[in-house]
């Protein structure tokens, strides 16, 4: 895992000596969370926020590369039938890096990979951080709208891709049957 953060910072650090123009900004919004996956799939979703910074790396005229450091509340809202309703609320420090494509100088959109730490966990006020992976990974896709150069806003969907669950899935159906993070973002950002 250590490899993979410092790769993923060497190739930001020599995006930004060799990219034509960075800028900087600062995110934060609204996030619709709930868990995706077989046993899971009465989950009802939870409102949170999420806030961060980011760099955007223009690589050429319509292409920009841009990594995002995110603090993330998400989580799901799980029936247990006559018990009643149990928060799980998950909080996260992700970091996705997406390829962001200018359709016109208005409108973007963005896909790319994300990973996420595991800061906090609770259920219904417990602490259950025991119970979750620390790690988490994801795929991003998004649109945005820029109002001027400098405010924009945008929506994305995460597809959770690792079970979050802390334990080990020995075939594809476990995996298919795994939590895993669906979350949908609204955001408004602004870039320096």
């Amino acid at each position: 895992m250590k490899r993979i953060i410092l790769a993923a910072i060497a190739v930001m650090a020599f995006g930004f000596t060799n990219a034509q123009e960075t800028r900087f900004g600062v995110k934060g919004g609204l996030n619709i969370t709930s868990f995706a996956g077989g046993n899971y799939y009465d989950s009802k979703s939870l409102v949170g926020f999420q806030v961060g910074g980011f760099a955007e790396i223009k690589i050429i005229e319509r292409l920009s590369i841009q990594p995002e450091v995110l603090f993330s509340t998400q989580g799901a809202k799980l029936d247990r039938g006559s018990l009643g309703d149990l928060d799980r609320k998950l909080n996260y420090i992700n970091v996705p890096v997406l390829a962001k494509f200018y359709i016109t100088k208005q409108f973007t959109a963005e896909a790319g990979p994300q990973i996420g730490f595991l800061v906090s966990a609770k259920s219904n006020g417990n602490d259950v951080k025991d119970a979750y992976k620390s790690i988490d990974t994801g795929f991003n896709f998004g649109l945005g709208y820029n109002f001027t150069e400098n405010v924009s806003v945008g929506i994305r969907y995460t597809v959770g891709l690792a079970n979050i669950g802390d334990y080990e899935v020995d075939n594809t159906e476990e995996y298919l049957d795994s939590p895993k993070n669906s979350v949908l973002a609204l955001t408004l950002a602004y870039k320096f």
